[in-house]
């Protein structure tokens, strides 16, 4: 890993659609914890609208990109959290798709045509209950913003301890 390496963490979503806003919400949470105790090495927060050119441009370079984005699940449960790896090029899904019109999967295709991955990539998917117009998380999904942004920062930290390790695959 060189000494310019870096870390985005991406809240994908819509705060004007109750649930869809989950990824801002943990991107949040995450500034406020980073200002009681800020994380290792260099690291940014953002939030997109998940437009596949966008989160392109804020991925690239980086060594580790984890992105956060609201979900459907069939069949669903709200507030349930899936995690989904960029493994040999290819992303992982178990079911459930973007909440946005143009998902995820096409930005990392595009991504990977353009060879602009990010070294990894971790999504944190979140199954909602409402897309409707308004503001605020349903209660289910609000439920699992503070554990997502911790498990968030554990997933940080332990990417950074395993490439400083002699040997490791993030070296």
């Amino acid at each position: 890993m060189s000494s310019q390496a870096w870390t985005v963490v991406i809240g994908v979503g819509n705060d004007f659609r109750h649930d869809d806003g989950v990824g801002w919400a943990v991107v949040s949470r995450l500034r406020e914890r980073a200002e009681r105790e800020p994380l290792p090495g260099r690291i940014e927060l953002t939030v997109s609208d998940g437009d596949p050119g966008r989160l392109i441009g804020l991925w690239e370079g980086a060594d580790l990109a984890v992105v956060v984005d609201a979900a459907h699940g069939h069949p669903g449960r709200p507030g349930r959290v899936h995690r989904i790896e960029l493994e040999g090029g290819e992303l992982r899904q178990s079911g459930q798709t973007s909440s946005h019109g143009l998902g995820l999967g096409e930005a990392v295709e595009l991504s990977r045509t353009l060879g602009r991955l990010p070294a990894r990539l971790v999504v944190f998917a979140v199954e909602g209950q409402d897309r409707t117009l308004g503001t605020g998380l349903t209660e289910p999904v609000a439920e699992v913003v503070e554990p997502l942004a911790q498990r968030i920062e554990q997933e940080i930290v332990r990417y950074r301890a395993a490439a400083r390790t002699p040997g490791s695959r993030q070296e």
